[in-house]
């Protein structure tokens, strides 16, 4: 089976559709047009065919039970979403230095920092030629800024570029704020709201401001994962604890004020999709009675959580490497947070995204293959889509969360990528 296909340099007419930014004659991209940063270009590129090879006979067979999705506009985005993944330790890649105190060459280095590459347009093709219809590109944007949080003007234009590149081949793009919670940047506690207020609005302003002649595939996201780091209470929102409750309150402001800056910022930001999170982007932040959704004119607001489940098998080094679609234990771990979601936001009509979720490459890759299959239909039957984690690891003691190899754009396991895809066939 072959697990990937090597690019031609030409670029072939059937490649991008004229209507889309980057795919007219110039291949030029749409920005915002006082935006200041200088436009960027779309590479030649050819989009494989067949990359993932011949169907697996190794995914299970089973059909699953579709449940009743409201009929709206935000419900058939995400059904058209349909299964995703992320650019995962890219441009997230973070450490406590200034931009002040790097060298323009040193700042640009972050994107290889945590994942060892630098993305290419042939990396993004691989994963619209998978079938993927969703990019997540998460960004942190702190060690990017000056004194006064104005963004870089080349690291904006290097997000600008992958953005452009991933519209060119059709894809979704979910855009966000990703580890800049931090006491020095923006943390959700009291002490620290109006700063986080302030770092928030300047970022996003200036991240608005560029991308708000973009359609609405392109969605943007507050936070990643908001909560109390380096706390006892930094992955579980303890409904009795006073600093959680309190740091909940803080997070339902600051997507507020997220939501408020974008809608007012112009162009297609005035009925863009937006997601926001809870605390800790987990299922059960959003479950809480204390979580808001911001108050939205335009009404488009996904909900969006993170859900590693079952921890054990997915996210846990020391775990297990065994999942069973015959173990009601491993099963209902999954099903459980899923119909809690179904049950508060779609069948109201709100829509969920999961933007990351994933099982760690244990040696095991029959329950992994069992396993996404399983996870994705059980999402897209209750009208909710699921984005991979995928940091480009494979080989590590740690987290092997890797589905593309970079280096070569090729799939050294497609198997479970055919089976994310089959899953994510069941709506």
């Amino acid at each position: 089976m072959r697990t990937g296909l090597k690019y031609t340099a030409l670029l072939t007419a059937a490649v991008c559709l004229l209507s889309l930014p980057g795919c007219g004659k110039d291949k030029k991209s749409s920005s915002a047009a006082d935006s200041g940063f200088p436009e960027t270009s779309i590479p030649e590129f050819t989009i494989p065919e067949n990359i993932l090879g011949e169907p697996s006979a190794d995914i299970p067979d089973f059909e699953m039970d579709k449940y009743k999705v409201p009929d709206n506009e935000g419900m058939q985005l995400v059904q058209d979403m349909k299964i995703g993944w992320n650019l995962g330790n890219t441009f997230d890649a973070t450490d406590n230095t200034k931009l002040e105190d790097m060298s323009p060459e040193a700042e640009m280095k972050y994107e290889e920092k945590w994942c060892g590459t630098v993305t290419t347009v042939e990396n993004i093709a691989a994963i619209k030629a998978a079938g993927f219809q969703t990019i997540r590109i998460p960004v942190s944007w702190h060690n990017h800024v000056d004194s006064e949080n104005h963004i870089s003007e080349q690291w904006m234009r290097r997000v600008k570029e992958v953005v452009d590149w991933s519209r060119a081949c059709d894809l979704y793009v979910i855009l966000n704020v990703h580890h800049d919670n931090d006491e020095n940047v923006y943390y959700p506690d009291s002490a620290h709201l109006e700063q986080s207020k302030t770092y928030l609005t300047a970022v996003w302003t200036q991240i608005a401001d560029v991308f708000k002649d973009y359609d609405e595939h392109l969605i943007l996201e507050s936070m990643n994962e908001p909560r109390l780091v380096g706390t006892s209470a930094e992955w579980w929102l303890d409904k009795n604890n006073p600093d959680c409750v309190d740091s909940a309150n803080c997070i339902n402001e600051l997507n507020q004020l997220f939501v408020d800056t974008v809608r007012n910022s112009g162009g297609n930001n005035a009925t863009r999709w937006l997601m926001c999170p809870g605390y800790a982007a987990s299922p059960d932040s959003v479950i809480y009675d204390g979580f808001k959704l911001p108050e939205d004119p335009a009404n488009r607001i996904i909900v969006s959580v993170h859900a590693y489940r079952p921890y054990s098998f997915a996210l846990d080094t020391k775990g297990t490497n065994e999942w069973s679609a015959d173990n009601p234990s491993d099963t209902s771990q999954i099903t459980t947070f899923m119909d809690q979601l179904y049950g508060k936001f779609v069948l109201n009509g709100i829509p969920v995204v999961i933007g990351e979720f994933g099982a760690m490459n244990k040696d095991n890759d029959a329950d992994r293959t069992a396993f996404s299959v399983y996870y994705t239909a059980a999402a897209r039957a209750r009208g909710i889509s699921c984005v991979w984690w995928d940091n480009n690891a494979f080989t590590s003691s740690g987290e092997n969360f890797g589905l593309l190899l970079r280096a070569t754009s090729t799939f050294p396991n497609p198997t479970v990528v055919q089976a994310l895809m089959k899953g994510s066939e069941i709506r």
